[in-house]
């Protein structure tokens, strides 16, 4: 499916997500690794412009996998799965950039919630008019202090993982939304 540049008056319609992955790369003394689910469920609340799209995104934070299971239950105890299930970004409002190959440079307004803490976030994204559906991709540095998240060293310190990640979305929405 070919992606199209958007136009002005192009209506963004409701959906849900169809497909999505979200992943993040992480840095430790014993080296680089990247952390991903592809549980990703959520709904966008189109309009007749930009500015009025809504919606959110979300995935069960104990999905997340590195390949590694003793890294994975590390992030597990980090996020504190079974008290903070989720991971939620809650979009209230999208502001139009200019185009940028077959789509639209956008910026992504809402709050981003992990591990209980929820935090204005704004989000640098580029979003796609596909010919059934809307794909959003954005990639964003997040410092995990900013949400709490503990129990990044290990062996008194001689384990330690950085505490600045680099976030990957990507998702595609499609379909009517309620």
């Amino acid at each position: 499916m070919a992606a199209r540049p958007l136009a002005a008056q192009d209506v963004i319609p409701n959906g849900r997500v169809r497909e999505g992955k979200l992943s993040f790369d992480g840095h430790a003394t014993t080296g680089d690794f990247v952390g991903a689910t592809t549980s990703v469920t959520g709904e966008i609340h189109g309009g007749p412009a930009l500015g009025g799209v809504t919606g959110f995104v979300e995935a069960q934070t104990a999905t997340l996998k590195t390949g590694n299971g003793h890294r994975d239950r590390d992030l597990n105890s980090s996020l504190e799965t079974g008290r903070f299930p989720t991971m939620r970004y809650e979009l209230t409002s999208v502001v139009a950039g200019p185009s940028e190959g077959d789509g639209q440079r956008v910026t992504l307004v809402g709050k981003l919630t992990i591990h209980g803490v929820t935090r204005d976030e704004q989000l640098s994204a580029i979003l796609r008019r596909l010919p059934d559906a809307v794909r959003i991709t954005t990639s964003f540095q997040l410092d995990l202090a900013d949400y709490h998240i503990g129990g990044l060293t290990k062996m008194l310190g001689i384990l330690r993982m950085d505490r600045q990640i680099q976030v990957h979305v990507d998702v595609t929405f499609a379909g009517a939304a309620p």
